[in-house]
């Protein structure tokens, strides 16, 4: 079986492309793969590094408003069209699959042009124009929030969840039981996990600094994840504060999903990657979603989980440190809303989501 798949911009994209790619290796280790990207992309970086063979087409995301570069776009999504033909032509793909971006739109469409199986995975619960664009063409969308059906054509859907999911799960089963030791942190404390991304979101940090002070009357702890462009400026405040021995804090987490199976409960934004794990894992959530995302679909994320009972969403601009900590005490002290949220999280979350991608390629492609 030969595989092509496309996807790019952010890792929202990206990671559940490569998780799925793992996962028809694990029950097919004759398949083969071409992975289609944009040259200045992420992807571009990451993915060669996982020695998948990679290629590219020139492509740009259509603007928002009327604008004389939407023209241009056009004429470099046919061109990107031709060329992301003629890279079938040679790969000879047997399906195409695209996982979000930009770049997905020429890609897929010129399969679907040439009669070439094709898949969209959708990993939010808003849209975006290019998955909404392919919906039209492809012969299937996968979903991983069930408030996205109404987007798309009903009788090509089918909900599977985020690839990402499975992959938490597996390396949380395998996880060593001194992770949080080794940060620190004692094993026999619940432990609430606070990050705001790669490269944190001050928002939140100044909110947990505004709470630092009532951290030290806590029998639970935290383990804060700063980002690492502000742990510099976050620690000397915390000094500025004196020792409060129950927060750990630390610039970035290497190995995020072996710690997340040993936490209680995490404070982040809703970014369609964190939410498939923390709901794979049945993990209690507060979300404090970005406002500066397309279609702000990181808070119609967040209130797609707060619906199932699976987070509590604190605004950006109604968030206080206060506030922040009264919801952090809410749930972690309080058994029965901690277990009310974890069912709710289990109950949305896709444990196979790889698994069921797999079947849904295997098919399509006879």
């Amino acid at each position: 079986m030969k595989v092509l798949v496309t996807g790019g911009g952010t890792g929202g994209h990206i990671y559940p492309a490569l998780a799925l790619i793992r996962t028809i290796q694990k029950n097919n280790n004759t398949a083969e793969y071409l992975y289609i990207g944009t040259e200045n992309g992420l992807e571009s970086k990451i993915v060669p590094k996982e020695n998948i063979p990679f290629k590219t087409v020139h492509i740009t995301g259509f603007k928002r408003s009327l604008s004389f570069e939407n023209v241009k776009t056009i004429f470099r999504f046919l061109k990107a069209v031709t060329v992301a033909k003629k890279h079938m032509e040679v790969f000879k793909p047997d399906i195409v699959i695209g996982t979000g971006g930009y770049v997905c739109g020429p890609v897929v469409y010129a399969a679907a042009k040439k009669g070439i199986p094709t898949i969209i995975h959708e990993q939010n619960s808003v849209p975006g124009l290019t998955n909404k664009f392919l919906s039209k063409y492809v012969q299937k969308i996968a979903i991983s929030f069930e408030d996205s059906r109404t987007f798309f054509p009903n009788e090509k859907i089918i909900f599977t969840g985020n690839p990402r999911a499975q992959e938490v799960v597996d390396v949380a089963k395998s996880s060593p039981k001194d992770v949080l030791t080794e940060l620190g942190l004692d094993m026999g404390k619940k432990t609430v996990l606070v990050v705001g991304g790669s490269r944190g979101a001050r928002p939140i940090n100044e909110a947990i600094i505004g709470t630092l002070s009532q951290w030290r009357e806590k029998d639970y702890q935290c383990l804060y994840v700063t980002g690492d462009v502000h742990y510099e400026r976050v620690k000397a405040e915390m000094e500025e504060v004196g020792a409060v021995n129950n927060v750990i804090c630390v610039p970035y987490l290497h190995n995020m999903p072996q710690v997340l199976s040993h936490v209680d409960l995490i404070v982040a934004r809703a970014g369609a990657t964190t939410l498939a794990e923390v709901t794979a894992l049945g993990l209690p959530a507060i979300l404090i979603p970005s406002p500066y995302v397309t279609n702000n679909h990181q808070e119609k994320n967040a209130r797609s989980l707060e619906k199932a009972h699976a987070a509590k969403v604190i605004l950006e601009n109604e968030m206080s440190p206060d506030k922040l900590m009264k919801e952090i005490d809410s749930i972690i002290t309080n058994p029965f809303t901690w277990e009310e949220m974890h069912n709710g999280a289990l109950e949305i979350g896709k444990q196979d989501a790889g698994d069921e991608l797999y079947r849904l390629i295997t098919q399509l492609v006879k």
